[in-house]
């Protein structure tokens, strides 16, 4: 399906409104996912025109999205990633583990930008930062754009070698799911019960009695009804 490029749009008005003069572009990946880390990329481009093809990342096919991410890692003037873990997820919340992630990524940029354009309506990021939401921001934006495949590759990357680390692992299939709910993972979880790499707050283990006493309580309804809406995406 013909879709438009990206542009600099929002990142002008940025600068216009606000003064400023490094303008992040910030996306996350795993959110739906049933194992690892919620992974977000902050990315720095400046004003450049960007590689050819670049678009959110679910536009494009894995062997493209692995051929481009290193062109963009160069090609951006700066990025940084930020992961929080499955354990931090149980523990804050998907909510506040965004954030976090956010701000390691955020953090990990050699200059701190002065405004943030965030990926989708929610800010999750808030304050001390200067953000704006954009609803599809990874295809409407260059620099969110580019961070969405970045954030991507980096962590179908690294399910893959987290699945690769030990043979128990394999029937789970992370190199080929990353991580979300495919059906040789949910056989697998069904069959062997979740590792230490998977979410155990989450309402996928309510259908598995056989390892319902591994759930961890949530920390509180709300938290609950945050995470409810990304607990079923297929993103792989």
């Amino acid at each position: 399906m013909p879709y438009e490029p990206p542009t600099h749009t929002v990142e002008r008005s940025l600068r216009a409104t606000t003064g400023a003069k490094t303008v992040a572009g910030v996306d996350e990946v795993g959110r739906g996912a049933w194992a690892g880390p919620v992974t977000v990329c902050a990315a720095v481009t400046g004003l450049r025109k960007p590689p050819a093809g670049l678009t959110d990342s679910k536009l494009i096919s894995p062997k493209r999205r692995a051929e481009l991410a290193p062109v963009l890692q160069d090609w951006v003037t700066a990025y940084g990633l930020g992961d929080a873990s499955p354990q931090e997820i149980d523990e804050l919340g998907m909510t506040a583990a965004l954030r976090l992630a956010a701000i390691r990524a955020l953090e990990a940029l050699p200059v701190r930008p002065d405004a943030v354009i965030l990926d989708g309506k929610h800010d999750y990021l808030g304050k001390p930062w200067t953000v704006r939401t954009v609803i599809k921001g990874d295809q409407s934006c260059i620099a969110v754009a580019a961070a969405s495949v970045i954030a991507k590759v980096h962590r179908d990357t690294m399910m893959a070698e987290l699945g690769a680390e030990s043979g128990e692992y394999a029937a789970f299939a992370f190199d080929a799911n990353a991580g979300y709910p495919s059906p040789v993972h949910r056989a697998a979880l069904e069959a062997l019960g979740p590792t230490p790499l998977h979410r155990l707050s989450w309402s996928y283990l309510d259908a598995l009695p056989r390892w319902q006493h591994l759930k961890k309580i949530r920390i509180s309804a709300e938290a609950a009804a945050l995470e409810s809406g990304g607990q079923l995406g297929f993103d792989f």
